[in-house]
């Protein structure tokens, strides 16, 4: 039974709800004056053993809590003692966390992302990094998805619970393991020795079971049971079958070495652990046993996972609908279209499909329009995505999203994934201020990489090339970048054309005037005022569209370029290709593409 009720007060706060109830301890969610809420543990001092008190008498717990400050791991607010129905207490307060354990994340996700658990790993390793390195070393000893949170307002991961944590110069004795999964506890800590490699072993333990789905060693409950667990471990660990996923280049050799029976054969340092999940340094890990039984739930999840984006089959007259843009069209029609209708001959020239091009250029101007001819054109799979289909509300969930849609558009193949407002998914990393967001920009990335073998091609367009992450625009990836301005003066009358076939049309429309009357107007502009002269004609009873009401829709309808958007947008072509952000044989060999000059 809870010893505070809902809005009593403790000190100068108040008692929201209670949360968790221990053998010692309970953790409460509260509030003060200001409204704030904060976590509270109330620690029954009277119930602690000696194991709990350091050498001073203090709480080992809350003295090792009041000195935490890191991103990735809790943070204390302030302590304070007080007797309560006779018994002496002591209570916690750190901020809130709005969100979930990682074990509930899983739960109810059923199944993780390859790439969302290497992120995850590298966030709470971040935070053990920092606890080993404090002048007197902490050892948390108890990292477990139960006390990972994921906080979904500051896109992160923190670690919770120092109960049994311990520093480096406390007595090994006060360490107590009986309250403690066996599971992650390495080896060594039978004998009441902690140590940071022990730390590391959990976090492996950990990423196995995020991985596959199920804890590395099953042993059933018993009086051998530690006996068993330990056999098992000294056989090679079991890593099931995980084809079909894209899983990151070392993530599993990584959980191996860092679950190693012998402390000698794991990770060394946190950093060396860390710069292995990253694939920045090569792994020497311990023989396994693949398996093919008992497939991860990881997998189960993957496969059955709801279609990401609308996929659809485009049917229509491809480049035959597009003015202008003659430049672009043949140069597609050679690296693109030419090889993907014809492998085998490409194949003989070393020649292959680029996993990417960027469209960039003022906002109406028909880089969507134009994705959507180039699908036509090809006869393959269109896939539009656009930054919700990507979003969540959940640490690293946008990674699960990215992933699925690159493998429904494998499945789909030949596939042209078009990403509305790159720049918005795959933002330069150095404005984001959470790792959630990096995470994200890393799974494109990844995704980016040979998708092109795949027979998927993914083009990019924005209006703001500037804002895209570097990496994403190196050679093997958004490669190739084209220009696209605002409508020449025979594009213009192309897109009169094209906009006015198939309506009832007055004989004589005089498409060089309309072409003189719409300078800087943009593609969309066009249909904008073909539309709206339709829809005149319609209300008017007219029969057909006339000179008149289209010359009536042309004043009526001011351009969204103004000449200060076609300024801003050739300054910012400027500098993106004559900018340090891509090499210079790129710059040299690039061909510009767009609607020519009138």
């Amino acid at each position: 039974m809870f010893t505070l009720s809902k809005k009593q007060q403790i000190g100068h706060y108040t008692v929201v709800f209670p949360i968790k109830e221990g053998n010692y301890a309970e953790t409460y969610r509260v509030k003060d004056a200001g409204g704030k809420n904060y976590f509270l543990k109330l620690i029954n001092l009277s119930k602690l053993n000696g194991k709990q008190f350091d050498t001073d008498g203090n709480v080992i717990e809350v003295e090792i809590v009041k000195q935490l400050n890191h991103p990735n791991v809790m943070h204390f607010v302030e302590t304070d003692e007080l007797v309560l129905n006779g018994n002496r207490m002591s209570y916690l307060v750190s901020d809130f966390i709005s969100g979930e354990t990682l074990e509930q994340h899983t739960l109810r996700m059923a199944g993780c992302n390859p790439y969302s658990v290497r992120e995850w790993l590298v966030e709470v390793l971040s935070g053990v990094q920092y606890l080993h390195s404090l002048p007197n070393p902490i050892v948390h000893n108890e990292l477990t998805p139960q006390n990972i949170m994921m906080d979904s307002i500051n896109k992160k991961l923190v670690i919770i619970d120092f109960g049994h944590a311990r520093r480096m110069s406390d007595d090994r004795r006060t360490f107590d393991r009986k309250d403690l999964s066996p599971y992650y506890l390495a080896p060594e800590t039978a004998g009441g020795l902690f140590s940071p490699h022990s730390d590391m072993f959990s976090v492996g333990v950990m990423g196995y079971q995020l991985l596959f789905g199920r804890l590395p060693w099953q042993v059933s409950k018993g009086n051998d049971f530690e006996d068993k667990l330990q056999a098992q471990r000294e056989t090679p660990l079991k890593i099931l079958d995980l084809s079909g996923l894209e899983v990151p280049q070392g993530l599993v050799e990584t959980i191996a070495k860092a679950v190693s029976v012998d402390p000698v054969g794991r990770f060394q340092t946190v950093e060396e652990m860390i710069k292995a999940l990253k694939g920045e340094s090569k792994i020497f890990a311990p023989p396994v046993d693949k398996v093919s039984e008992g497939k991860s739930t990881q997998r189960k999840s993957s496969n059955t996972q709801k279609k990401s984006v609308k996929q659809i089959k485009k049917k229509g007259n491809g480049f035959a609908d597009v003015a202008g843009m003659d430049d672009l069209k043949a140069k597609l029609q050679r690296d693109i279209i030419k090889v993907l209708k014809d492998p085998e001959g490409a194949k003989r020239f070393g020649i292959t499909i680029p996993n990417g091009i960027l469209l960039y250029g003022p906002p109406g101007c028909g880089k969507t329009f134009f994705a959507e001819k180039l699908a036509e054109e090809i006869g393959s799979t269109y896939m539009y995505v656009k930054c919700s289909d990507v979003a969540s509300p959940y640490i690293h969930g946008g990674q699960g999203k990215i992933a699925a849609i690159f493998n429904e558009a494998r499945e789909n193949a030949p596939t042209l994934l078009f990403l509305d407002e790159v720049e918005a998914m795959i933002t330069d990393r150095s404005r984001h201020n959470n790792v959630s967001e990096s995470g994200e920009v890393n799974e494109f990335l990844a995704q980016l990489n040979n998708c092109g073998e795949d027979r998927v091609t993914v083009i990019g367009a924005t209006n703001k090339p500037d804002l895209i992450d570097e990496a994403a625009l190196r050679s093997g990836r958004l490669a190739l970048h084209y220009y696209i301005p605002q409508p020449n003066y025979e594009a213009r009358k192309q897109l009169f054309e094209i906009n006015l076939k198939n309506r009832a049309v007055d004989f004589g429309i005089d498409y060089d005037k309309l072409a003189k009357m719409t300078e800087n107007y943009s593609c969309a502009d066009i249909k904008e005022i073909v539309d709206n002269a339709g829809r005149s004609a319609f209300g008017g009873d007219s029969k057909n569209i006339s000179q008149a009401l289209l010359e009536k829709a042309v004043t009526g309808l001011t351009s969204h370029l103004t000449l200060d958007v076609i300024k801003k947008h050739e300054e910012i072509r400027n500098k993106f290709e004559q900018g340090n952000n891509e090499p210079e044989d790129w710059k040299k060999n690039r061909t510009m593409i767009g609607f020519k000059s009138h």
